[in-house]
């Protein structure tokens, strides 16, 4: 596909002249998109990990590990509270200051508030304050990652094969597995080489210190690419500009709400196979969690391949009698999700192993599914929020309500929690039509 290439003389620039037509390369796309989404999700895993690790006994230390860890996954979702608010300020300053200025702004404060975290003093050191500042730099990370969206997603979606836009949008998706991969190899090597009072006392910092170092080379790829002429010229045919946010829901209103609940059915499952099980093992089990960690990198794995086939099936069979199927079948396995997480070590392993498995299927295309239902002109901006909203009402608050309620009342609150988000997409597929509309 190719567009007109209204950039100027110098690729920044914003008052472009016309010129022949160039044609976008999606492969060239594709790497910067991985690694930026794989330092997004580093930054989120890393802290998700340490909220059932190390945050309890370090910020909480005052209650029992159950409510700790409680008050932990309470800070947790605060974080996707704060992304859809993240993407309204940081869409102003796109708007008034520019893609590059908006983006190296929204990486420093996400990357600054995870680093901002590795230092914080402990309950013990300064009461109150410590998990006061851990909630303020939690907000922080989600105001950052909010205003993260680039627009890269979108970029490449628009510019893939006719043939190949389920393969081209699974890509991005692959960046997820790749970010909890690494960030529960670094937490395995912390938990297996070091003594309990060393990991608490200064092992578990030193995964949020490598977020830095990762932000910075994603940082750099990313304005590699949006400065480019092709990406110029995109936003000179108003094909990925920030539009105000209350023109966009007047026109896409209803788009952006049956979205927030297409991909509800994975979004439910991605804390469920990632955080909660650690806690539950943590919390109820004598199971070794070196073990178990290990077991969830393995998935990882599995589940970033799931993610390849994905892109492969929604070529051929369509996206979204894919995410029917996917959606389905993380309905028939809410019901034994349960059973295997109570029935002893080897079926928590196989909660994880087929938990990622299925949310590998269903999530390679949920970013694919949000980014094709809007007008071009509105995409850039309702693709972003929408996903803010879906990851808040599908993602942000399970750790909390599925330990609250199954410490309580049992293990069946996981088969609600992910049947109900089954039954959101399938709903939400019945009502949109548009889920294979030309990208």
């Amino acid at each position: 596909m190719s567009y007109t290439d209204t950039a100027s003389t110098f690729p920044g620039s914003d008052a472009p002249s016309r010129q022949a037509p160039v044609a976008v390369d999606p492969d060239r796309i594709t790497m910067a998109v991985i690694l930026a989404r794989m330092t997004e999700f580093f930054d989120f895993f890393v802290y998700a990990i340490a909220s059932v690790l190390v945050f309890p006994y370090v910020f909480f230390s005052f209650a029992d590990p159950l409510t700790a860890t409680l008050y932990s996954f309470a800070v947790f979702s605060l974080a996707f509270i704060a992304r859809p608010i993240g993407s309204l300020i940081f869409l102003q300053i796109d708007r008034k200051f520019g893609r590059a200025v908006k983006l190296t702004a929204a990486l420093f404060t996400l990357c600054g508030s995870t680093m901002a975290i590795s230092f914080l003093p402990s309950y013990g050191d300064v009461g109150v304050l410590a998990p006061v500042l851990l909630a303020v730099f939690r907000i922080g990370q989600g105001l950052g990652l909010g205003g993260a969206w680039d627009g890269l997603v979108s970029l490449l979606a628009m510019n893939a094969p006719e043939k190949q836009r389920g393969w081209y949008a699974m890509m991005p998706q692959i960046g997820a597995a790749m970010g909890f991969g690494l960030a529960s190899a670094f937490f395995i090597i912390f938990v297996t080489q070091l003594s309990n009072p060393e990991f608490l006392a200064w092992g578990w910092r030193f995964p949020f210190f490598v977020a830095l170092a990762l932000n910075v080379l994603a940082l750099f790829a990313r304005l590699r690419m949006i400065v480019t002429p092709e990406f110029q010229a995109m936003l000179a045919q108003h094909e990925l500009e920030p539009k105000p946010v209350f023109e966009m829901l007047r026109s896409q209103s209803r788009v952006v709400i049956t979205g927030a609940f297409v991909p509800l059915a994975s979004f439910a499952l991605f804390h469920l196979v990632t955080v909660f099980p650690i806690s539950w093992v943590v919390l109820h089990t004598q199971q070794r969690l070196s073990d178990f960690l290990f077991v969830q990198f393995i998935s990882a794995i599995i589940g970033g391949g799931m993610i390849v086939v994905s892109g492969a099936l929604a070529d051929r069979i369509g996206r979204r009698k894919l995410l029917v199927i996917a959606a389905s079948l993380i309905g028939v396995f809410s019901f034994i999700a349960p059973i295997l997480m109570g029935s002893g070590d080897i079926g928590r392993y196989l909660f994880v192993l087929i938990g990622f498995s299925l949310l590998g299927l269903s999530f390679g295309q949920a970013g694919g599914a949000l980014a094709s239902r809007f007008s071009r002109e509105y995409r850039y901006t309702g693709a972003s929020l929408t996903s803010d909203i879906a990851w808040l009402i599908g993602a942000g608050f399970a750790p909390l309500v599925v330990l609250g309620f199954s410490s309580e009342f049992g293990l069946f609150a996981v088969c609600l929690y992910l049947l109900s988000g089954a039954v959101c997409t399938i709903v939400a597929l019945f009502f949109s039509r548009k889920l294979d509309m030309p990208a």
